[in-house]
């Protein structure tokens, strides 16, 4: 009976363990709902542009060439973004199986843990810094159209 009693103390704990990443996971999926979000609005306003482009000329015709220059950019960013995002759930993902695989199998896998946790949060880490990029970029794409 003490075998038995071993394993359930390592399930529990593993679930205890899991929970935090758990919250992570939500955290992430709430960031890759607004990133959707941010990328739906680009792509539409991009579209929108692209139809009435052949309608004008000049300077007019110049700004919005370079509107879409800015939203390709913007795109981009969103998608890479998004890309680090689910790599980093995917990491969560992994790391708390890899946390109940140690439990059932009573392998100290902690380092591997570790090391998925860190490599979960680098990939967020780049996550947030190119959605920072592209909140600036639109930031001061309408900066200029209301300055300009």
């Amino acid at each position: 009976m003490p075998v038995l009693e071993s394993h359930v103390f390592d399930i529990t704990r593993a679930i205890q363990l899991a929970v935090a990443p758990v919250f992570l996971l939500t955290a992430i999926g709430t960031l890759i709902n607004a990133l959707m979000g941010r990328l739906g609005r680009a792509v539409d306003r991009r579209r929108k542009l692209e139809e009435l482009l052949s309608a004008f000329e000049g300077e007019t015709r110049s700004s919005m060439v370079r509107e879409l220059e800015v939203l390709a950019r913007r795109i981009k960013l969103v998608l890479w973004a998004m890309a680090f995002a689910v790599f980093s759930a995917l990491l969560v993902c992994v790391l708390i199986g890899t946390a109940f695989l140690g439990a059932f199998v009573s392998l100290d896998l902690s380092r591997t843990v570790a090391a998925l946790f860190v490599m979960a949060i680098v990939a967020l880490t780049a996550c947030l810094l190119a959605f920072l990029r592209e909140v600036y970029l639109a930031g001061m794409a309408d900066r200029a159209r209301f300055i300009g």
